[in-house]
């Protein structure tokens, strides 16, 4: 049963991370509102593909909560009904969470497979926390928090709909950035909980505090990178997706904050990487701590000198959220200690 559970906590963590490189495609294809409802798409299970679906037709067969775009606004069918020959308004009412009411095939698909892959993410974790029972007697702890990644799925699922209806505001998409970076780490926690063969780090004080700054740096740069995100937007806005030459001409503070701390990033997981090396600590996940910092190192720097390259965008992201769960798992073990201790 226990190899059952870590074999299906991998698989989760796997698919949240898939839904974070689905969703880190939404940004970069501006596919955000591609589905204007939630959680729906223009209310339908299987969202349409052809625009004629989404408009008012003579004696069509229309369910209630289906919606059509009707001068240039989305309206919500109040009923099943069959049309007449003539538009008959009773039969709707306006959509009132925004007034955005545009349809893009490609948009909307790209969207609607993102939220496919937060549905099978959520599934997942709930068969996770029901084989988590297992545990109870050995562990409470290990079910309770696969719960609480239950409930943190779904408070996800509601960050994603007010994204949606606040119109892909900026504060709201980066907190649920941050909401699944959390779920990352209690999936983490459990996995790392869940194994037998855990053995207590026995380096230096000075490591475990060199770790967790180095969490903290990680997501201090995550916040960063999401504010010159949401500035490169607006220049997308200004000067048009083409002009990808002008989106970084005046950067602001922000920017040069974010690409000086990446120095500070690299100085102290390369310090890390050499301590770690040094007194030959069993500490593998600091290799690929280094590897995917000069990988976020360089697609950051293509993306200023090459004028973001098709891809470097959401691969920064992803590559970043990869290297905060290595991180992360890093912390679980430099923190662990002996039974006689808290074990984190």
């Amino acid at each position: 049963m226990e190899k059952s559970f870590l074999k299906l906590a991998k698989i989760t963590l796997v698919l949240v991370y898939l839904v974070i490189v689905a969703g880190a495609v939404v940004r970069m294809t501006g596919s955000g509102m591609g589905c204007p409802d939630w959680p729906k798409c223009f209310g339908y299970y299987i969202p349409p593909t052809d625009e004629t679906v989404l408009e008012w037709q003579a004696n069509r067969d229309f369910e209630k909560g289906q919606v059509i775009i009707q001068n240039k606004a989305l309206w919500v069918a109040t009923a099943n009904f069959t049309t007449s020959n003539t538009y008959n308004p009773k039969n709707w009412e306006a959509y009132t969470k925004h007034d955005y009411a545009e349809f893009n095939v490609w948009h909307t698909w790209i969207e609607y497979i993102n939220r496919l892959f937060g549905a099978l993410a959520g599934f997942a974790t709930l068969a996770l926390a029901i084989f988590s029972f297992w545990f109870w007697k050995k562990s409470k702890k290990i079910p309770l928090l696969a719960w609480l990644v239950v409930f943190g799925m779904g408070f996800q699922a509601w960050l994603g709909a007010t994204v949606v209806y606040s119109v892909l505001a900026p504060v709201r998409i980066t907190l649920h950035m941050f909401m699944a970076l959390a779920i990352v780490a209690m999936l983490l926690f459990l996995i790392y909980n869940a194994q037998q063969s855990k053995k207590p780090f026995k380096g230096p004080a000075l490591i475990r505090s060199v770790v967790l700054f180095s969490i903290i740096l990680s997501l201090i740069q995550i916040i960063l990178g999401t504010q010159v995100r949401q500035a490169v937007d607006h220049q997308v806005d200004v000067v048009g997706y083409l002009a990808k030459n002008l989106w970084l001409e005046n950067p602001d503070i922000t920017f040069y904050v974010h690409r000086s701390l990446s120095i500070l990033v690299l100085l102290t997981n390369g310090f890390l990487f050499w301590k770690i090396r040094k007194n030959d600590w069993k500490l593998p996940e600091i290799n690929w701590v280094m590897l995917f910092i000069l990988i976020e190192v360089l697609t950051g720097m293509a993306m200023f000198y090459l004028d973001f390259p098709f891809g470097s965008q959401p691969l920064h992201l992803v590559i970043a959220s990869i290297l905060f769960g290595i991180q992360f798992y890093l912390f679980l073990k430099v923190f662990h200690k002996t039974k006689n201790n808290i074990n984190l």
